[in-house]
């Protein structure tokens, strides 16, 4: 079990900042961001004196590089042409892996980390993204933070000249598509407040609890040592902030993106791995636990149908929608008038949940340099069924004559502009199974479509990670759909985050192609350290505008056509041939290495 020092205890609601200001524990000049070095320098690391065990790991590389005397770098100078293209570039990141803060809190294999995060900066790459596990920083009981490990591994990126993406991370790891491999629980502690009380998880109409995250039922029930969920998060990223003070005064943190729910996603945990899912599974609704039956019940009543109960025809897990009586494209109970209740109700108690946390993200951050983002789910399958029933399942009350997603947007608007974060832009329609009715370039056309819109910033990532030219070009036509120069009419994503850093990526032609994608996200030009030159000013973050009434938050549901989008990318990272050279090459380093 983890102790923490008594700088890292916080009590519940002592909170008051409203600047971004330095804590009087992270005050140590030694944590100061250190000034860029001349080509062919490297950056002394600089390491929390409070951290301990993993900390080790980098001192010997620290040591190495001690005696280079730092050098000012000026900014990299561009041309009048390059400056004009500019407006077109998109900065990458790299989500570094699940894992890389164990469950004893601390780096794994730093030195090795190091060496990836240089590569990755020589590749032209901007910055990274990481989770910061709530089960592993507030582990050791209820308000008790250690940050140690994530310090460390936030100096280790400030010393290589990236930048930081930082995820909130208050769900479990582990029972997703893609996570699988590794488990990092929720804190002990909340699961043992879940032994007593089960419903305090989402519950599906079986029976079955996810354990993954809270249910946005408990938002705000005190029955986590006195405080409510909300108040658990809010706590935990005001400590964040206050033992991140110095990174984030420095600018090296950039994004906050707040987790929302499973994996981290504004949605409901409707197709678990865990229970058995199976793609193209519709998935269940998750709204049984005692709390949101509650929730409904009420709302039902007041709706002056007290006899409505939640939906008891809506299938299995791996169920079809035609399985269903919900989901029937001719008369299913998702067309009448008690199944539109339910669908507006359970997208909408999601929307609102989104709202309060950002709400309290943007309590916790005020002042700051940052931009908040929320992750939404790609949910391609079932999108050319008339149901959409997959995502319905998952809190999307998206249909043919129903725009789903900007109602998110517009909420994300009121607070500071933040982010909506995108996945699935690596995929096509034509490699998805007919079966599964499938359509994800017509569904990340919509989301990106409403989001704009809204006025709303979006950035994108992949869904599964791949390494071949044909998933590299479709993210770049989704980063800038009408491709670059004037003709873009503005419309590009705010970036893109390649999932995920492994030594796959970083080997022979995989690493050769990925350099190539880079070059081509920057549209062809330099890196670029200054995000105000290419047109992504990050500002001092201020109070979220008023609450936004869900009568207006719904008013978006009104459909609207998608923005054009070009058929293939303008930038290229090269079709069939270049595969073909790329096959070449990997039998012929495979003869000489082996």
């Amino acid at each position: 079990m983890l102790t923490a020092s008594q700088s890292s205890q916080v009590k519940p609601q002592q909170w008051a900042t409203t600047t971004c200001r330095r804590s009087s524990a992270a005050s140590s000049a030694a944590l100061l961001p250190p000034p860029p070095l001349a080509t062919g320098r490297r950056r002394v690391v600089a390491v929390d004196s409070r951290s301990t065990v993993a900390s080790a790991a980098l001192r010997p590389v620290a040591a190495e590089f001690a005696d280079t005397s730092p050098v000012p770098q000026p900014p990299p100078s561009f041309s009048d042409e390059e400056e004009a293209m500019l407006g077109s570039y998109v900065p990458v990141y790299v989500m570094l892996p699940l894992e890389v803060v164990t469950t004893e809190n601390e780096v794994a294999d730093a030195e090795a980390l190091r060496a990836q995060l240089r590569r990755l900066r020589g590749a032209g790459v901007d910055g990274v993204m990481v989770d910061v596990w709530w089960g592993i920083v507030e582990g050791a009981g209820p308000a008790r933070y250690e940050w140690r490990a994530y310090r460390e591994l936030f100096g280790a990126v400030q010393a290589e000249d990236l930048k930081l993406q930082a995820i909130m991370s208050f769900h479990a790891c582990g029972g997703n598509v893609g996570d699988a491999a590794v488990s990092i629980p929720i804190p002990r502690w909340v699961r043992d407040v879940g032994e007593g009380d089960p419903d305090v998880f989402y519950t599906g109409p079986g029976g079955a609890r996810n354990q993954e995250c809270l249910t946005i039922g408990v938002d705000d029930q005190p029955l986590f040592h006195g405080r409510t969920a909300v108040q658990v998060y809010a706590d935990f990223m005001k400590s964040f902030r206050e033992h991140m003070a110095d990174f984030l005064g420095a600018g090296l943190i950039v994004d906050i993106e707040v987790g929302l729910g499973p994996a981290g996603e504004l949605r409901y945990p409707s197709y678990p791995e865990t229970q058995g899912w199976v793609f193209p599974g519709i998935g269940q609704f998750q709204c049984y636990d005692k709390y949101l039956e509650a929730d409904f019940k009420a709302a039902a009543a007041e709706a002056g149908h007290p006899e409505w109960g939640l939906p008891d025809d809506a299938g299995g897990i791996n169920d079809t929608p035609e399985d269903t009586g919900f989901f029937a494209a001719e008369g299913g109970t998702y067309l009448t008038e008690q199944g539109r209740f339910f669908l507006t109700w359970y997208s909408s108690k999601l929307i609102r949940h989104g709202d309060r946390i950002l709400d309290e993200a943007n309590r916790a951050f005020l002042g700051c340099k940052v931009k908040l983002a929320a992750k939404v789910s790609g949910i391609h399958w079932w999108y050319r069924h008339p149901s959409h029933a997959a995502e319905l399942a998952s809190g999307y009350y998206n249909l043919g004559g129903r725009d789903g997603y900007a109602p998110i947007a517009r909420m994300l608007a009121r607070h500071g502009g933040a982010v909506l974060n995108f996945t699935c832009a690596e995929m096509r329609d034509s490699e998805q199974p007919a079966a599964a009715m499938s359509a994800p370039e017509r569904l990340v056309r919509q989301v990106l479509s409403a989001a704009w819109r809204e006025g709303v910033e979006v950035a994108c990532e992949n869904a599964l990670s791949r390494y071949d030219r044909r998933g590299y070009n479709q993210m770049l036509r989704n980063a800038r759909p009408n491709g670059v120069g004037a003709g873009a009419g503005g419309r590009r994503v705010a970036a893109v985050t390649y999932l995920r850093l492994s030594e796959e990526l970083l080997a022979g032609n995989n690493f050769r192609v990925f350099r190539t994608f880079v070059r081509r996200m920057h549209a062809d030009l330099d890196h670029c350290p200054d995000p105000a030159r290419y047109g992504r000013p990050i500002r001092p973050l201020e109070r979220s505008a008023p609450e936004i009434p869900m009568e207006r938050l719904l008013e978006a549901t009104a459909p609207a056509p998608a923005f054009p989008f070009d058929a293939e990318t303008d930038m290229s990272v090269g079709g069939g041939l270049a595969e073909a050279v790329d096959w070449v090459l990997d039998k012929i380093a495979w003869i000489v290495f082996g």
